[in-house]
Formats: structure tokens, C-alpha cells, sequence
């Protein structure tokens, strides 16, 4: 009979540094975590897998920022401010950003270009003197004692390293960090079922006048392919949408399962790889559809993103779990650090139903209580972003890149007032983070007025 194990003889691993905040990952949470933590000077260092920053919204060519705005009583509000409003002008500075669009007719939406993340992410951090270890895959932890993370393990081009560090932030999008130091997690809902992954494309060479609105009437054109027999569609709520420059446009018509017709499991290897393939296959049969619109028969994909645009895997346990019915029902919380105005979004199968608080009779937006950053069991540890604690309806809302900027920011600086008191981040006055927050320029609800503008 085969050994199903080998055992990995034991070795001496470099260290590559020693930092007082580290943070893995460098999606929205990740990059506003880090110069956060800089920011009040200390020393820290963002580990990122790929060779740029973005996250989702660049590895896997989201290129819209969702969560951003909120729906105030029927007013149309940018929430999200603080430390992604730097981020944000530098993009807008390189000619990235779009003029936001309503989605619904009922929130905000805002594209930006790939290129032009990529390279404000980069500005931001180093103009906050943040350490960057890129092509760098957190493989696992040692830990020390009282729960407390020793080391980060790193893999990179030049073998295992480790890191150290006295606070570490998981922006991984995946939990990977909090998981291997013991922290308890959930995936999916309670079949244990995550959202549907999507393939992103991007198509150049349309003809933007004879084009024209299009995305309200490719839904018709779709249900006549459908009885036509023509075409198929793996759901019925498609993306097709113009980026800044009218020739070029991000599209999005997939939805990616397994054989069983459930989603895909984003920390599975073997999902991952069947995945990838299929997202390629799905991305190729909306283009072909797409050739007969309207504006679009010359057109050609200009870009298929690195990697599958994964919405959830684990979800790690904190001292609140935040809820479907705290997002609906626009709940305020004492610990607030911000604000989620984006809706529920489910992917079901074959479609994307969006439920939203009552508008215009509510404010529109939930607050984020600092609990859902602090996961149990693990002491010197923060989790934010799509893997913070939600349960599968909230995270289906706070997972958008809005959201993740504030929790990140919210991170950054509850290690940076922890270090300062010589504590851990459970134990921090969150009185202090909050005006920390609100003198960064952050919207954190409570008794601040709402911000003016988009």
C-alpha cells in the first residue's frame, strides 16, 4: 500500500526580517492596512503573492470599486473616505478613475483602470515608507506561546523564509494567516457553499456611438440567443460596461461550478485548476455572443485577468459575526470603525440577486463594529477584509472593495494604538481607534454627518 504522507525532514529557515505590524495580502484591505500602520510610524512590511497590489481587482480584472457610495435616503453619497481617498486621487491623478455609474438605478458604482491601481497602490505605500516583499506565498506559522504568532513562513524565488513580527494582519482575502495560527473559521452558507467565482474580461476595439447604451439592451439580446438556440449563459445578470477610454469595456457573463452545479471551492487545488479552465472557456463564449451586438463585431479580448475572481472562501470567527439583517436593517454598532453601503449581493445559481435596505425610508448603510476584525483565540492578530467575520449573507454585501478599505484602514491603525500601549488588539480602547479614525478623515458613522458628494 502507497504512503498518502511524505514527512519533510526538519530545517533551519531564514529570516528574512523582523517588523512590528505585518500584513499579508495586498488587496484593498492589505494596501490601506499597511500605510496605516506606517503612517504612525511603524515599521511594517506588506507581503503579496503576485507582483503588484489590487487584489481581486486587479489579478482578477475586477476593475470597479463597489461599496464606495451609499444610497442616503434617496441621496447618493460617497461613504468610504480616509485612507482610500488618497488612494483614489492618485489614481484619478494617473487618468484612471471613472465618473461613478448607478447600478440598479439604486447605488454607486466606480471603474478605474488596472494599470492605474497598480501603480497608485504603489505610490501610496512607498510614500508611507512601507516595507514590500512581492512574488512572496505565506505557506504558514510557528507559533510562541500565549497564542501569540513567533513567525510567518514565507515562500519566494529564493526558498522558505520566515518573518517576524510583534502584530500581524490578515489581508489574505482567504484566512490563510488566521487558519494556520488556530483561529475558527466557516466557508460558505450553511451547506457550506461559497459564492459563485466569475471570470472577468476585457474587450477593446467597440465602437462607443454605434454601441451606445448597451448593457440595457444585451439582457433582451441574451433571452432571444436563448430562444434562438444560438447561445447559452451560465447566469442572466451580465456585466458589460464601458471603461474610461469608450473603446474599451470589462465584461463579466460567468459563473463558475463544479459538476454538481455548486460553486467552486477557492481554497481547493483542484477546484482552483478546473476553474481557471472553465472561467477561459465561459469568458470565450461571451465574447462570441458579444461579436453580435451592436458596436461590438470588430471588437477582441485585450485582457483575461491572472486568476479566477474568487467572491468567498473562509470566513474567520470574531468577537461578532456581521449578518445579513445587520446589513438590511442598517445597524449601528458602539464599536463602529466605518461603514458598508453596498447591498446584499447573492450569487445563486444562474443569477445575481441584489437585496437592498429600504430606499429612500433608510439611511442605506450598516456600521462595521471593530469585533469583526479581532478573531478568537489568536492573540497578536487582526483579519480583515473579505475574510473577517460575517457570516455568509453579510459577507456577501461587506466583501466589496468599500468595505475591505475600511476595514483595512480600521486594522492598520488598531495595531499601530496596540503597540503603542504595549498590548494586543483585543485589549485596545476603541474610543481611541475611532478618533484616531475620525481624524484621518474616515466616516464611521456613529454621530458624524454624512459626507457631502460622490
Amino acid at each position: 500500500m502507497r504512503a498518502t504522507m511524505i514527512e519533510e525532514p526538519a530545517r533551519r529557515v531564514p529570516l528574512y526580517g523582523e517588523y512590528e505590524v505585518v500584513v499579508l495580502g495586498g488587496g484593498p484591505a492589505g494596501i490601506v492596512a499597511a500605510s496605516s500602520a506606517a503612517r504612525a510610524g511603524r515599521k511594517t512590511l506588506l507581503i503579496e503573492r503576485y507582483g503588484f497590489l489590487g487584489g481581486m481587482g486587479t489579478a482578477a480584472g475586477v476593475t470597479n470599486f463597489c461599496g464606495l457610495h451609499g444610497n442616503v435616503y434617496g441621496e447618493h453619497r460617497r461613504l468610504v473616505q480616509g485612507m482610500a481617498s488618497e488612494l483614489l486621487a492618485r489614481i484619478d491623478r494617473l487618468g484612471g478613475l471613472n465618473t461613478p455609474h448607478l447600478i440598479l438605478g439604486k447605488v454607486f458604482a466606480q471603474a478605474y483602470d488596472t494599470a492605474a491601481y497598480k501603480i497608485a497602490a504603489d505610490q501610496l505605500l512607498t510614500s508611507h515608507k512601507v516595507h514590500i516583499l512581492f512574488h512572496a506565498l505565506g505557506a504558514g506559522v510557528v507559533m510562541g506561546h500565549d497564542s501569540r504568532i513567533d513567525a510567518l513562513m514565507v515562500e519566494t524565488k529564493a526558498g522558505r523564509q520566515a518573518v517576524r513580527s510583534e502584530i500581524f494582519i490578515d489581508c489574505s482575502g482567504d484566512g490563510d494567516l488566521a487558519v494556520w495560527a488556530g483561529a475558527p473559521f466557516e466557508i460558505g452558507d450553511e451547506h457550506g457553499h461559497p459564492l459563485y467565482p466569475s471570470m472577468m474580461l476585457r474587450l477593446n476595439g467597440i465602437d462607443p456611438e454605434k454601441a451606445g447604451d448597451a448593457w440595457r439592451t444585451i439582457p433582451q439580446l441574451m433571452e432571444k440567443a436563448i430562444v434562438a438556440g444560438t447561445h447559452t449563459f451560465p447566469r442572466k445578470s451580465a456585466i458589460v460596461r464601458p471603461q474610461k477610454s469608450g473603446i474599451e469595456w470589462r465584461v463579466n457573463f460567468t459563473q463558475v461550478a463544479r459538476e454538481d452545479g455548486h460553486a467552486i471551492n477557492g481554497v481547493e487545488p483542484d477546484d482552483l485548476t478546473r476553474g481557471e479552465i472553465e472561467g477561459r472557456k465561459q469568458a470565450l463564449a461571451a465574447f462570441e455572443f458579444l461579436r453580435t451586438v451592436p458596436g461590438f463585431e470588430k471588437s477582441y479580448i485585450v485582457d483575461l485577468p491572472p486568476q479566477l475572481g474568487i467572491r468567498e472562501t473562509r470566513r474567520i470567527k470574531g468577537g461578532y459575526q456581521l449578518s445579513g439583517e445587520d446589513v438590511l436593517g442598517c445597524a449601528s454598532f458602539e464599536d463602529s470603525i466605518g461603514v458598508n453601503g453596498w447591498p446584499i449581493e447573492a450569487h445563486v445559481p444562474g443569477d445575481v440577486v441584489f437585496t437592498f435596505p429600504p430606499i429612500p425610508e433608510s439611511r442605506g448603510y450598516n456600521e462595521l463594529p471593530y469585533r469583526m476584525l479581532v478573531p478568537e483565540g489568536v492573540d497578536n492578530l487582526l483579519v480583515a477584509g473579505r475574510c473577517a467575520s460575517m457570516t455568509h449573507e453579510g459577507q456577501s454585501a461587506a466583501r466589496v472593495s468599500g468595505a475591505c478599505f475600511v476595514m483595512g484602514e480600521a486594522a492598520g491603525s488598531a495595531a499601530a494604538l496596540a503597540l503603542s500601549g504595549n498590548g494586543i488588539p483585543r485589549d485596545i480602547l476603541v474610543e481611541n481607534l475611532q478618533e484616531t479614525l475620525k481624524q484621518q478623515g474616515a466616516f464611521i458613522g456613529r454621530d458624524q454627518p454624512v459626507p457631502e458628494g460622490l
